[in-house]
């Protein structure tokens, strides 16, 4: 079953290419993103080894996606860089060693739009690319381990009735919709969307967005776990 999400996800015409921004601190592993992605007929705005250097290196100008490597020489912070990397407006794929679940989770929990094996084919990185480009959750094996394996990953403790609300809302339906469907008042359903937020807070795991909603759900089993093959484009 696809879910698709309305609001929220970055814009990009059909034409366009996916514009991409690559952090790893090994010369190799840049290049050989910058190959592939231009194989692919995406647009690599800047390359570094940094993410501050990927950063200054923008000067303002917004990816798609950006790459991003967990553990680089500089010594910095898996949550600094996500968060560093998403104040360019851009969404964050984390490209790594798949057995780092720790920084995994860190880096999920900081907002990165998902994981992706350094061990992958080509051709999957990619699709993980174009699908975070187009505002999908990339939710996979690497994504699923690192919540399991994290025994501090706690779930929200929603009501039956915040559920329905957020397995409706997070599958794409507007919130108009979602109060029709259940029976309820706009401002009611508007006013569990408000509590649903407040208890994610509360357990360390902020929703601000749709998609970060739709994650969230996904996490805690409300909603089926997407792919980059199934999950819609959100318009």
């Amino acid at each position: 079953m696809s879910h698709a999400v309305i609001d929220s996800a970055p814009s990009i015409p059909p034409d366009a290419p996916v514009r991409v921004g690559i952090v790893d601190d090994h010369e190799s592993v840049r290049l050989g993103l910058q190959a592939a992605c231009e194989n692919a007929g995406y647009e690599v705005l800047f390359a570094s080894a940094t993410a501050q250097g990927l950063v200054d290196g923008l000067a303002g100008r917004t990816c798609d996606v950006i790459v991003l490597d967990l553990s680089l020489g500089d010594g910095s912070l898996v949550t600094d860089n996500v968060h560093l990397a998403a104040t360019t407006g851009s969404a964050v794929l984390v490209h790594s060693i798949a057995d780092r679940v720790a920084s995994v989770r860190e880096a999920l929990a900081a907002g990165a739009a998902g994981v992706i094996p350094k061990s992958s084919p080509t051709t999957t990185v990619m699709a993980a690319v174009a699908s975070v480009a187009r505002g999908d959750v990339l939710n996979n094996l690497e994504w699923a381990s690192a919540i399991d394996a994290d025994r501090d990953f706690a779930k929200a403790q929603l009501g039956r009735r915040e559920r329905d609300v957020l397995h409706l809302y997070a599958s794409g339906l507007p919130l108009k919709m979602v109060a029709m469907q259940l029976g309820i008042a706009h401002s009611t359903a508007r006013e569990y969307l408000d509590r649903i937020r407040v208890k994610y807070v509360e357990v360390g795991r902020p929703a601000p967005t749709k998609v970060d909603l739709l994650r969230r759900a996904v996490e805690d089993g409300i909603l089926p776990g997407l792919d980059a093959t199934e999950a819609d484009r959100g318009v």
